[in-house]
């Protein structure tokens, strides 16, 4: 018997693909999947100018919303409600999404950050892509498809201050992804309350994402900094003028969760006191 060495059979190549080119795909993306894809390898040696961009390109049913303001949740009394619970998860889909957006926006809007910065934040990406595609999979279950209810600019308010690395980190990172460290296990306590354990698992993995997401941001603020400032009075600075500090923890503070990602006993002290 003659032996049969179809090439069909040959093992996927692996996929490699500049962290430039990838970041430009995704902001200029017509499609979800193409905001989702990741290639298997990423490049970074021809990291090109600056770059910036106004506006995402997105397909119709994932475009913003004219609203300049994001409208209320369904409170957490309404969580008995599959409804209240896939409009929850609606919003914090979108806000994955943006932050998607958002860091391909800055690895094309710093070319010449240091190169383990840009691929830490490349891997942040990728996670939250997946992050995306987890809350589709909970508002399919739900009988909701992504885009049926309203999306908002949001993040992409604050990209006009978002002019170096230490900016980024101190928005993105040290208020929005800090805020989760609050928003997240709150969701995921209510949503187990009213019988969801399925949306309980994802907020506790969103939870274990995001204490990574802030300690990246933690480590690069002390990098980054001026060191004759404190790291709170270097993250204030740093801050969007849209924003005030206590944009960076919710209702209850979890302290576990900011010593989780390394944060100082300082820092959680004055965030406390706000």
């Amino acid at each position: 018997m003659k032996s049969n060495n179809n090439s069909s059979f040959s093992a996927h190549s692996p996929i490699s693909l500049e962290i430039r080119k990838w970041a430009v795909s995704i902001l200029g993306a017509d499609t979800l999947e193409g905001k989702l894809y990741a290639p298997d390898i990423l490049t970074d040696r021809d990291v090109g100018p600056p770059m910036e961009w106004n506006a995402p390109t997105r397909p119709t049913e994932l475009r913003f919303q004219t609203a300049k303001r994001e409208g209320k949740l369904p409170p957490f009394h309404a969580h008995h409600n599959p409804d209240s619970r896939a409009a929850c998860l609606h919003r914090f889909a979108g806000h994955e999404l943006l932050a998607v957006e958002i860091m391909a926006y800055a690895l094309l809007k710093f070319p010449d950050a240091p190169p383990h910065f840009r691929k830490g934040l490349a891997h942040t990406l990728k996670e939250e892509q997946e992050h995306v595609r987890l809350y589709c999979a909970q508002l399919k279950r739900l009988g909701v498809t992504f885009g049926d209810l309203p999306l908002y600019r949001h993040f992409w308010c604050h990209t006009p201050y978002l002019n170096s690395p230490i900016e980024y980190v101190s928005v993105m990172s040290l208020t929005f992804e800090m805020a989760n460290l609050d928003f997240a296990p709150m969701y995921g306590h209510s949503f187990e309350k009213h019988g969801d354990p399925d949306a309980a698992a994802l907020m506790a993995r969103i939870l274990k994402d995001e204490i990574a997401h802030v300690s990246f941001g933690w480590r690069w603020l002390q990098k980054f900094k001026a060191p004759q400032l404190s790291d709170w009075d270097a993250w204030k600075k740093a801050q969007s003028p849209l924003l005030t500090p206590k944009r960076a923890r919710g209702f209850v503070l979890h302290e576990e969760h900011r010593k989780r990602a390394g944060v100082s006993d300082s820092w959680i002290k004055n965030l406390k006191s706000l």
